[in-house]
């Protein structure tokens, strides 16, 4: 089963500084068909404008992975961490048994991003927060996916979450296709962050959503240069 969701029925709010995309509900918005899809509770798609950004605030018992497309996010915490992830870059935020952290675009261009929230496992002990980011350059993930977080000790390259899920990235030349194996009770979502592709036959725009399920496999198309970010959740 895959379906489309196109990036006009999401839900949105204008806030000035903020011009926020929802996938799931969120804030003010709420579609009880778009809650969550399995552990996956947020996909959020945010414009931030020069010089703005979240003042601190906390949260607690949530996994929190900011995917940067344009531009760049500052982070502060109150761990004492403080980083600053651009374009290409991953940050992790495992909220944990709580931490409050606030998110500024320091920069004098508009940052655009994708966040996602997974819940964690209940089956894991409450642990304390921690934060960390890392590089991944595009040309690595160049015609395949690459894990840019994982919850499974055999992704050792990537940056740990502690949930049974994977965050996967994917850049395609137009016409090239790469593959995701899987399995039918997992629940995959799927955002192209530029360009449009077909996923096992079905065309997915940029910035739509692709909630997938039932499924062995995904064969992934480009139509045309597409950058891809895939969530792989129980």
């Amino acid at each position: 089963m895959i379906e489309r969701r196109p990036f006009e029925t999401l839900g949105a709010a204008n806030h000035g500084w903020l011009d926020a995309h929802h996938h799931f509900s969120f804030a003010d918005y709420h579609d009880g068909d778009r809650v969550h899809w399995g552990a996956l509770r947020v996909w959020n798609d945010d414009a931030i404008a020069p010089r703005t950004g979240f003042p601190p605030h906390p949260h607690a018992d949530m996994e929190i992975i900011t995917y940067i497309r344009e531009g760049a996010i500052t982070h502060q915490d109150s761990l004492g961490n403080k980083g600053r992830t651009e374009a290409g870059d991953v940050q992790v935020m495992s909220a944990g048994t709580g931490i409050a952290h606030s998110e500024y675009n320091l920069e004098d261009v508009e940052t655009r991003l994708f966040q996602i929230w997974i819940v964690p496992d209940r089956g894991r002990p409450r642990v304390a927060p921690s934060w960390g980011a890392k590089p991944f350059p595009k040309g690595d993930r160049a015609g395949r996916f690459v894990t840019l977080a994982s919850g499974f000790a055999e992704d050792a390259d990537a940056l740990p979450i502690r949930t049974d899920a994977r965050v996967l990235g994917a850049t395609l030349k137009a016409g090239q296709s790469t593959a995701y194996p899987t399995s039918g009770d997992r629940h995959l979502y799927l955002v192209p962050a530029k360009g449009s592709i077909e996923v096992n036959g079905v065309r997915i725009d940029a910035r739509d959503g692709a909630a997938i399920t039932a499924v062995d496999t995904i064969d992934v198309t480009a139509l045309d240069d597409a950058e891809i970010v895939l969530v792989d959740a129980a």
